[in-house]
């Protein structure tokens, strides 16, 4: 299975849908995240929504359907389930697909599974590896934070969505995290309700901080 730039972190996978039709392809990653052999299945909606998690099948077949209508952008942090019945946590992003004259024709992306995507040995390596990266350790926990937040993932997940990025890129971990930061205010402001929500939050946390125990 291929994983991010091949560095062994994270499975990633590219996939097309085009609107007229609802032709899709997938790469070879996706095919074998979903439990297929490259090449032995032609990937269609009834397909992909097939392996959905029950739960979330209607989630994602309401996103696709923003999607054909509106032509937008879209991300989605959803489960799915593959040939052998195992469960799937993923993040799937999606970006226009324009013809020549601009014209929006599908959408392309990515599935990034982030299932099992990090253990502690890996981590240790990463951190003995790639020294540099560190030394930048402020811009890039807040990048981590914003994905965190954005995509609900952990920590180690974020690292490892930043890391293919840069990879499949070839742009600077640092680099790359410096300007996402940078460019977060460029980003609508969240919606009046969730100000709300996030102020309550802010002003009630430490009441339900666990009590520390004396040793």
């Amino acid at each position: 299975m291929s994983e991010a730039g091949n560095g062994g972190y994270l499975k990633v996978g590219s996939f097309r849908l085009w609107f007229v039709g609802q032709r899709w392809e997938w790469s070879d990653e996706v095919a074998r995240m979903h439990g297929y052999e490259p090449g032995s299945v032609v990937p269609t909606t009834e397909l992909l929504l097939s392996h959905k998690h029950p739960d979330d099948r209607a989630h994602v077949q309401d996103l696709l359907d923003y999607t054909l209508h509106s032509g937008g952008s879209f991300s989605s942090r959803h489960r799915f389930v593959d040939t052998a019945g195992r469960v799937h946590d993923a993040i799937v992003a999606g970006d226009r697909m324009l013809d020549d004259s601009g014209a929006v024709v599908g959408t392309a992306g990515y599935y990034i599974d982030l299932t099992d995507t990090f253990d502690e040995t890996r981590q240790q390596v990463l951190d003995t590896a790639l020294p540099d990266l560190f030394e930048n350790r402020a811009a890039i926990e807040q990048a981590k934070g914003v994905l965190m937040a954005v995509y609900r993932v952990s920590a180690e997940q974020a690292f490892g969505v930043l890391q293919w990025r840069s990879q499949e890129t070839n742009t600077k971990l640092r680099a790359l995290a410096k300007q996402l930061v940078s460019e977060i205010a460029t980003l609508p402001p969240p919606s009046p309700d969730v100000q709300r929500e996030f102020d309550h939050l802010l002003l009630t946390v430490h009441s339900r901080i666990p009590a520390e125990r004396d040793h």
